[in-house]
């Protein structure tokens, strides 16, 4: 029995190390396996770390190659150009231009995106291309913030096709960060929608951008709602105001100037639209104030509301005018206005245009004060009077407002009191020189004004007022101008030219001999047929000057009986049969679906615009048939104006298929028969007649 158990015992242990040593085995394997899973994990951890870096390292390239700013020292300041901005910077000496639009003698539309740094103290321009940034734009507005070194905040704007026939405006909102010179666009789920000549300015940390307008091609769609933008959490806000609350009407192009309490809004224009007549162009001249209050305790923290300042009688209350934006002269709390242009409806004469060179300031503080800020006459050293009956000879490019009378932002008990300078203003061009013989004083500050202009960009720098650019307009032409103008605004003693316009305009003399050369030349015929040939501005020019009853009887008749000999024409066109892509090309004949960016100013003329009858077409292009049927034709007078009317139907037979097309997605946009019409009388300028593009 001893034996037995001993030997049971010895294979018990055996076995039982045999187990042990198998127990063993196994998690050694285990062991082995866990490292190679841990190593695994770590190198591809490792791994992932490095492709990480990879990437981030890629992006981080992209980034700088995206954002790399390019810095240059240019000559003078920028080329011509309206519409731009011009904004002092928030933490330094310096002016920031961007932007802006300029339109050559020959019709064409150009438009900008670059940006322009001025510095005063050097009197030298920088220009910074990034290759990311806004798109050429004009009628944007931009506001500066000193918060992270000074921030640009610019917002919307519009851009055009070469000839003006179709337009885009834009909704983008973009941040210029000052330090880097380089740009970023901040893209929100709400915000505000695409317009152009809305004003924005910053109160506290908040953006308030107000009206504004909107032109697809078809009708221009003026706004009043307001906006905020929180420069703090990067969203927009539309700020909703009850019905019985008042609050201004829709415009664009005014001042909008802050104050501590809130938003100063001042002028602006707009156009009345009514059926059956053309749209009409009013300018706005009243005073609202924004009442912004901040209270953190409130549920709803800020509080907004629309208060109509009353227009104070007085004198030096400037002229109602469109395209003079005031620019804010924060150290004295006042905005101050230049030039603009005033237009004075003529019936269905068109426009007549006064473009204004003088300037006011408007006293923000309480109710509001309007200032005439007149240039101060430099007192004599010696020789003791006055010279109470001189009056100062303007330079060929001067113009005066009406009426002014030197009141200062400040009185000077000291100041000599000069005499108001006469009230010149110009219709049709610049005054004329003054007559051989006089004497011009020339220590008279009025003869340092800049030429008049409206859309110029105005700027306050300290206490310094820079002027630059514009528009002026003499006849039918438009001149983009590109000179630099500066005058101290606590002195107000001269302008200062730091730049001389290089662009030539001639005389209102010159203007009406080119006039009168361009002019019809009649022939031999009798005084009936001469009177048939000459053209719509002649005969209104002989209405004007007293032509007698009987004549104008007689040309009313005659107008009448070739009005129904032309529609008597228009039932009897054909249309020709093209049915491919018609809409396709209907919508790309309205600048829809592409840019017309290669016609020429003789193809715009010659060819039908949507909603136009044979009728309207070939009132505004006429002369441009006429000229056709002279060419090939030895007929004159009535015959020849029939032949000229007959080319005209065949290119309008030629488009009427287009033009029927076009109607349809009109009446689909919801415009009335009424409306169509009215968009056949847009010139080739995508303006109403008489109207200019750039009032808007």
């Amino acid at each position: 029995m001893g034996k037995g158990k001993q030997a049971s015992s010895g294979v018990t242990s055996k076995a039982a190390a045999k187990a042990q040593k198998k127990a063993k085995a196994a998690q050694k394997t285990a062991r082995k396996e866990t490292k190679k899973v841990t190593k695994s994990q770590k190198d591809k951890e490792e791994q992932d770390d490095e492709d990480l870096e990879g990437i981030l390292d890629k992006m981080r390239r992209e980034w700088e190659e995206a954002h790399t700013v390019t810095e240059e020292l240019v000559e003078g300041p920028p080329s011509r150009r309206a519409n731009a901005t011009l904004t002092p910077c928030p933490n330094g000496n310096h002016l920031w231009c961007i932007g802006g639009e300029y339109f050559s003698e020959d019709g064409k539309a150009h438009f900008y995106n670059d940006v322009f740094r001025y510095s005063p103290d050097k009197d030298e321009w920088r220009r910074f291309v990034s290759p990311t940034c806004p798109g050429p734009r004009s009628a944007h507005s931009v506001v500066a913030s000193p918060a992270g070194g000074g921030k640009l905040f610019l917002f919307g704007g519009e851009f055009s096709s070469l000839y003006q026939n179709s337009f885009h405006h834009y909704r983008d909102l973009w941040i210029f960060d000052i330090p880097t010179h380089s740009w970023e666009r901040i893209d929100t789920k709400i915000r505000p929608s695409a317009r152009s000549g809305h004003r924005m300015a910053m109160w506290k940390h908040f953006i308030v951008l107000f009206g504004g307008f909107y032109d697809p091609g078809l009708r221009t769609q003026y706004l009043n709602d307001t906006w905020l933008f929180d420069t703090q959490e990067y969203k927009w806000r539309q700020i909703e105001f009850k019905e019985t609350d008042r609050k201004p009407s829709p415009r664009s192009g005014f001042s909008f100037l802050p104050t501590p309490d809130g938003i100063v809004l001042h002028g602006g224009y707009c156009k009345e639209y009514a059926k059956g007549k053309r749209p009409v162009g009013v300018i706005l001249d009243d005073t609202w104030f924004l009442k912004m209050t901040l209270d953190p305790s409130l549920p709803s923290p800020l509080t907004l509301k629309w208060e109509k300042r009353k227009t104070p009688q007085s004198p030096h209350t400037p002229t109602a005018r469109a395209g003079c934006t005031m620019a804010l002269w924060a150290t004295k709390s006042t905005g101050v206005m230049f030039g603009g242009v005033t237009d004075e409806e003529q019936g269905e004469e068109g426009l007549e245009s006064v473009f204004w060179a003088d300037m006011y300031g408007y006293q923000l503080a309480g109710n509001g004060r309007w200032t005439s800020m007149t240039l101060k006459k430099p007192k004599k050293k010696g020789g003791g009077g006055k010279k109470k009956n001189a009056q100062p000879t303007p330079l060929p490019t001067q113009i005066h407002g009406p009426d002014e009378e030197d009141i200062d932002i400040e009185a000077d008990a000291d100041a000599e009191d000069p005499k108001p300078p006469d009230q010149a203003q110009s219709k049709s061009g610049p005054p004329a020189a003054p007559p051989p013989g006089s004497e011009a004083d020339p220590d008279d500050p009025n003869l340092t004004k800049p030429l008049p202009r409206y859309n110029a960009m105005l700027a306050v720098l300290r206490n310094t007022l820079y002027i630059y650019g514009g528009i002026f307009e003499l006849g039918s032409r438009e001149y983009t101008l590109d000179d630099f103008h500066s005058i101290q605004l606590d002195k107000l003693e001269r302008f200062v030219c730091l730049k001389a316009s290089g662009v030539v305009i001639p005389t209102e003399a010159e203007e009406s001999s080119e006039d009168e050369d361009g002019s019809d030349e009649s022939g031999d015929d009798d005084d009936d047929e001469g009177e048939d040939e000459m053209d719509e501005e002649d005969e209104r020019e002989k209405k004007q000057k007293g032509k007698g009853k009987k004549g104008k009887r007689r040309d009313v008749n005659e107008e009448e009986e070739e009005q129904e000999e032309q529609e008597a024409e228009v039932e009897k066109i054909e249309e020709p049969a093209k049915k491919e892509d018609l809409r396709a090309q209907a919508t790309a004949f309205m600048g829809v679906a592409a840019k017309d960016t290669a016609r020429s100013a003789e193809d715009i003329l010659s060819t039908p615009a949507p909603g136009e009858t044979l009728a309207t077409f070939y009132a505004r292009s006429r002369e441009y048939w006429a000229q056709k049927a002279h060419d090939t034709s030895d007929n004159r007078g009535k015959q020849l104006r029939r032949d000229g009317f007959a080319l005209a139907g065949e290119k309008y037979a030629e488009y009427k298929p287009i033009l029927d097309e076009v109607e349809k997605i009109l009446a689909e946009a919801g415009l009335d028969e009424e409306e169509m019409k009215m968009q056949g009388v847009r010139d080739a300028s995508g303006a109403g007649a008489g109207q200019s593009r750039n009032r808007r």
